[in-house]
């Protein structure tokens, strides 16, 4: 295990947030569920899953290809590990890859299946499965489409078709506002740029180039950032150490995985407030379910949609968290507070790796005593703000009325839409 696993960020292995299942990847904890009596009952449970492992897209792949052309041409160290990429190592990533699901990613999600089926027995299972009570709802991508099969092949061992898979748009794509304002606009990332160079990204490059024993021009924050995601990849498609990852020490590591988060925080995270109202369809669609599941409970009917499974990327996942109030720390990350935040909660090694997955679970506690409880990567998590002490599990109803300015007025056409700015 390379010693700087802990840092890959948003291509870091699931293991790594649970290091549990290196040991056994099936294991789990009923313990963790807490409902606050015996006679409590899962009626309804919606999980947002992140696809699993993945190949680089086809930009990672043309700038590792760089790097490996600088390193092969012109690297003139002798280290034991430099001489293994030089003679042993070929660069075997191709373009037609481009971010497609690796086998590693196939086993990410069938094994969280298993584990979700062995911590709700009464709610996931083949048998659930098959009767058709467990809802499937995936991104258009490949990766996020092939991640659902495997998710179904968890709970089956059977080859599945994906004709049943209605495909979901990709809601920030949608939003216009985002997109205007954010995603292509490239001031929205000015603490981003201005932290590659600062003092604390050029120390990592030169260090990288003194290794090589290379020119500091040769070493860009893009070929940096390429050999670090290199480290990642291979470790998390191959679980090998590779000898990329001696470029880096856990110093560097650290600087790294702040640059990535600086870049998850100011465009999916709370530095833009339309980030996170971008995710207001998948919040809404998401309290509709427990709604309709709380409404049909209290009515004595049977509930019509028990399970929801949707799959999608960490853009979808992180702006949701984002809404609900997660991992927000009390001063915004910038290009210059790096010192100030080594014990952030805004971390993505640990919130959003391969698999990453956010769970709601609605249990009917007797009575009109419906009580919801969130997991993060099978963790018990408490909603921000909620103060009860038994807030692992609160009321529903102290959930909605916490959330209750973002259920009235969290509209994604509204929030979505670009204003026109006078002349």
């Amino acid at each position: 295990m390379p010693a700087i696993a802990k840092y890959l960020n948003t291509k870091g292995r699931y293991e790594e947030v649970n290091p549990y299942l290196i040991e056994d990847i099936f294991a789990v904890n009923r313990s963790i569920l807490q409902p606050p009596s015996a006679q409590c009952q899962e009626i309804h449970l919606t999980a947002i899953i992140r696809h699993g492992t993945r190949y680089p897209t086809t930009k990672n792949i043309k700038e590792v290809q760089q790097l490996y052309n600088i390193v092969l041409h012109n690297a003139s160290g002798e280290a034991s590990w430099l001489h293994e990429i030089q003679t042993q190592c070929t660069m075997w990533y191709t373009e037609d890859m481009d971010g497609r699901l690796v086998q590693k990613g196939v086993n990410d999600l069938k094994h969280l299946a298993v584990r979700l089926s062995k911590l709700f027995p009464s709610m996931i299972s083949e048998e659930k499965l098959r009767g058709g009570f467990i809802q499937f709802i995936t991104s258009s991508k490949h990766r996020c489409i092939n991640s659902t099969l495997s998710f179904k092949a968890g709970l089956t061992e059977l080859r599945v078709t994906c004709s049943s898979l209605p495909p979901q748009i990709r809601f920030f794509d949608q939003c216009a506002r985002f997109v205007v304002e954010v995603d292509n606009n490239t001031s929205a990332v000015v603490e981003v740029n201005k932290f590659k160079q600062g003092p604390e990204m050029r120390r990592v490059q030169e260090k990288i180039a003194d290794r090589l024993r290379v020119p500091y021009s040769l070493i860009t924050h893009d070929l940096t950032e390429a050999a670090f995601n290199l480290c990642a990849y291979e470790f998390a498609i191959k679980a090998v150490t590779s000898p990329w990852c001696q470029l880096f020490d856990e110093v560097d590591a650290k600087v790294m995985e702040y640059a990535s988060d600086l870049r998850e925080y100011w465009k999916r995270g709370y530095g833009y407030d339309i980030k996170s109202k971008s995710s207001c369809r998948l919040f809404n669609d998401v309290f509709s379910r427990l709604n309709k599941a709380a409404s049909e409970n209290k009515s004595g009917q049977q509930v019509t949609e028990p399970v929801t499974v949707q799959i999608s990327h960490v853009d979808t996942l992180l702006p949701l968290l984002t809404l609900l109030g997660f991992f927000k720390d009390s001063d915004a990350l910038t290009s210059t507070n790096y010192a100030s935040q080594t014990q952030r909660s805004f971390r993505t090694s640990h919130m959003l790796p391969y698999a990453a997955n956010l769970v709601l679970v609605l249990y009917d506690c007797g009575g009109v005593d419906l009580r919801l409880q969130p997991l993060l990567n099978e963790k018990p998590v408490t909603f921000p703000g909620l103060t009860d002490p038994r807030a692992s599990v609160p009321l529903y109803e102290d959930v909605k009325e916490h959330y209750r300015e973002l259920l009235q007025g969290c509209d994604f056409e509204t929030e979505c839409q670009l204003f026109k700015h006078p002349a």
